[in-house]
Order: structure tokens, then C-alpha cells, then sequence
């Protein structure tokens, strides 16, 4: 096995091509977000007598907790009797990379399902995710736009419906970067509602800015009377569309814009060709009633889709300095009722 950094843009993205199990946060453009975001990033190839076998985009992130290196949703290994030994190759590279750049550790979720593997190799399972969810729901939209409609929960059905009929709801899409500013302010107002921390304007301004290049991404809002009341940014990539950010405002929860804009996205992605909708983040509703995402979750639902669950967030540590950082976060899980 050897450790190559890949240069070609078309390389990365063609080797992503066949994988089902895949996000944007393995994607070229989501290492160019993460140099924007002033983050170093690496893009390794692992080749097997030159055969690139494995890809991993790591991203040095650099917190209050510690730095580390960051891999999310990854790495992508083309066999699956190849994944121990790409893991161990990778993660001997990882290490020399660590000890250069201070880190104290190394996390990463790949969307694999065996945990053996991290086990044999001395990885710990981390008590935060690594900002990429951990369990999903995906929707087939191959099908034609009367079968998905079937296949929804008839109140949601329902709720589109009415939301066609009514004049004083209005969805619009935009890939302006001065709309932006729309979407971050009425995610602030839900972020003051429901006490949680939202992606800075930045974060949102540099992942619109580099994906829309390639025409990625697409904002998408939801008027009632005029005023804005739900928004969604949409991320668009390898045949998937990721409805990856979305915001609907606390006033509003009783008129059914939300529903109605995520049918227009569905729509959206279907005109572009994907074959996947990506409802980025599920958490059991009936276990975990008090998590943040047990209402969000309810809504995905009702649109139908595939439940598919991961491995969960694993890290390597270091370094002693990661052991402040475990118990740092295990006091965070358990204040935000994660």
C-alpha cells in the first residue's frame, strides 16, 4: 500500500462515482470549503500497485478542545476485503501527519458498518459526532412524481396539497450569493428559539460561494404573506441532492410551507438527475423523544425513505491531551441531551 496526495480533480470525483454509500463531505469542492474556511486539507489516494484503491479528504481543525484531524464521511475504500488493510495504511500516514501538524488526535465517521476493524486497530468511539450525521433517511427519486407522492405519509400528502392551493404561500430557489444573508438570518432566529449553536455566516457564505461554482447547490424559501418563514440550502452531487441546512421559523410551524418546499426540492433534484434525495440526519423520534433532532426527524419522515445507519464517529488518539477533550465532550453530550 502506499500514500499518494491526489492533485486532479477529475481522479477524486471519477473514483467517488461508483460508491453508493457517499457524501459532498468527501467531495473535491468540500476540501476547497475547508481552505476557504482557512483549514489545511489533505486529499490522499491509497493505491494498491498503483491502483487507487481508497481515497480519504483530511482537514485539520483546530478548537478550543484540541486540534485534530477531521475525516468525514470517509474514508471511501473501492473493496470491502480491502478495508482493514486501506484503514491500517491510512491511518500509520495519519499518524506521521499528526505528530507534524500538533494534533492531539485523529476522528473520523465513515459510513461503513463494521466497528471491528477501528477496534483491532486501538480507535475509540467518540462521545460527539464529528459534525456529519451518523444515521440518515434517503429517498429513491428515481420514481415517478405520483409514486413518491403515494408513498408519503398521507398527512404530509395532504399538507402539500393544501399548501399548493393556498395564494399566500409562495417557494422560490436562488443561487445568488446575496440571498445568503436571507437564509442565515432566519436560521438565527430558529438557532435563539431552540438554543442551539447554527453555522456561523461564513461557514454558510464559503460553502454557497464554492459549491455554486459547479452549480452544487441551490437556495430554496418559502414566503407565506410575503415574509419568509422556511428555507433550505440543497447540495447537489454525484447523482445525490443533500438537504443539508434548513430553517423554518418557530411563528410558522402550523402553516405548511415547509412541507411544500421540500416537495419542490425533491422536484429540483430529480430535473437535475439525481437518482438519491439525502435527508442528511435521522434520530429515532421514539427513543430519543428530547433530542434536538427528534421533531426534524418527524418531518423527514413523512416523505417516506430508507432508514441507513453507520459506525458510529470514531477517534485514535495521540496524545494525552485527547483525554481532556473526551471528558470536555462527554460533559457537552450530556448538557445538550445528545
Amino acid at each position: 500500500m502506499e500514500i499518494k496526495e491526489i492533485q486532479d480533480k477529475k481522479i477524486w470525483e471519477d473514483f467517488l462515482l461508483s460508491f453508493t454509500d457517499k457524501t459532498f463531505l468527501q467531495s473535491w469542492n468540500w476540501g476547497d470549503f475547508n481552505k476557504a474556511m482557512g483549514n489545511k486539507i489533505w486529499r490522499l489516494g491509497i493505491y494498491d500497485w498503483n491502483e487507487l484503491v481508497g481515497t480519504a479528504l483530511v482537514s485539520k481543525v483546530s478548537a478550543r478542545r484540541g486540534t485534530f484531524l477531521l475525516i468525514q464521511h470517509g474514508p471511501n475504500v473501492k473493496t470491502e476485503s480491502k478495508k482493514l488493510e486501506v484503514l491500517n495504511a491510512l491511518l500509520e500516514e495519519l499518524k506521521k501527519l499528526g505528530e507534524k501538524e500538533g494534533a492531539c488526535f485523529i476522528r473520523m465517521n465513515p459510513l461503513w458498518g463494521d466497528k471491528d476493524i477501528f477496534t483491532k486497530l486501538g480507535f475509540k468511539t467518540a462521545q460527539m459526532h464529528a459534525n456529519a450525521y451518523e444515521a440518515t433517511l434517503k429517498l429513491d427519486i428515481s420514481l415517478p412524481e405520483q409514486e413518491l407522492l403515494s408513498d408519503m405519509r398521507k398527512t404530509t400528502r395532504y399538507l402539500i396539497r393544501q399548501a399548493q392551493k393556498n395564494p399566500e404561500i409562495e417557494i422560490s430557489k436562488s443561487n445568488e450569493m446575496k440571498d445568503v444573508a436571507l437564509f442565515d438570518k432566519l436560521n438565527k432566529e430558529v438557532a435563539r428559539h431552540q438554543k442551539f449553536v447554527p453555522f456561523s455566516l461564513d461557514f454558510v457564505k464559503n460553502e454557497f460561494d464554492v459549491l455554486s461554482k459547479d452549480n452544487q447547490t441551490l437556495l430554496f424559501f418559502g414566503k407565506y404573506k410575503g415574509e419568509i418563514v422556511a428555507s433550505a440550502l440543497v447540495v447537489f452531487w454525484s447523482g445525490i441532492a443533500f438537504y443539508h441546512q434548513a430553517a423554518l421559523s418557530p411563528k410558522y410551524h402550523k402553516i405548511p410551507v415547509a412541507y411544500l418546499l421540500q416537495w419542490e426540492a425533491i422536484k429540483e433534484a430529480k430535473e437535475r438527475g439525481c437518482k438519491t434525495y439525502d435527508f442528511w440526519g435521522f434520530v429515532d423520534p421514539k427513543e430519543n423523544p428530547n433530542h434536538p433532532w427528534a421533531g426534524p426527524t418527524l418531518f423527514k419522515m413523512g416523505f417516506s425513505g430508507e432508514l441507513y445507519q453507520y459506525l458510529k464517529t470514531q477517534d485514535f488518539p495521540l496524545s494525552w491531551k485527547y483525554w481532556l477533550t473526551f471528558a470536555f465532550e462527554k460533559l457537552r453530550k450530556i448538557k445538550r441531551s445528545l
